[in-house]
């Protein structure tokens, strides 16, 4: 089952990519922005992790078999206020925060968007309950949490990488 699940995202990041490549190469006015689920909204790239993939605008079900998925009501990397919340799956659909657990303080997260790339820094890593829900409440410096369910083959906890905008 994991290895079919991560044939449907490695398609569907394909996919992905191209379409944000296009959208990078002729940018739209911000203002014209709209965020439509299951679209793509920015590269996510993490060293630390040799992670590089096509982050969706979601966290449905639907929009997280294709990637890493931007919360519903998360700001976007080049505002100037808010913060950046995406989730991603641990051990299936390609994985993509499955060595989430290995970042460190100081460590880089780079956001490529259509209207430039953005670098956060990481300040914490923590473990919470599902029901803290508050690690994604927004704030007035531009911020960043990756969030995915640990330990891994498990969704009693979450994961949460806390990160400041450089």
């Amino acid at each position: 089952m994991l290895w079919g699940t991560g044939l449907i995202t490695a398609r569907a990041q394909a996919d992905l990519r191209t379409e944000f490549q296009q959208r990078v190469a002729n940018p739209r006015p911000q203002d014209q922005f709209v965020r439509i689920p299951g679209n793509a909204v920015a590269e996510i790239i993490i060293p630390r992790i040799d992670l590089d993939m096509i982050v969706v605008d979601s966290t449905d079900p639907a929009a997280l078999t294709k990637g890493p998925g931007l919360y519903p009501n998360s700001a976007l990397p080049w505002q100037d206020r808010g913060k950046v919340a995406i989730a991603g799956h641990r051990t299936t659909y390609l994985h993509p925060f499955w060595s989430l657990d290995k970042m460190r303080k100081g460590d880089l997260i780079q956001l490529a968007t259509e209207y430039g790339t953005f670098d956060y820094r990481v300040t914490r890593v923590e473990t919470v309950l599902p029901t803290a829900t508050q690690v994604a409440d927004q704030t007035e410096k531009p911020t960043l949490i990756l969030t995915t369910c640990t330990p891994r083959f498990s969704a009693s906890h979450r994961l949460v990488v806390f990160a400041d905008r450089e």
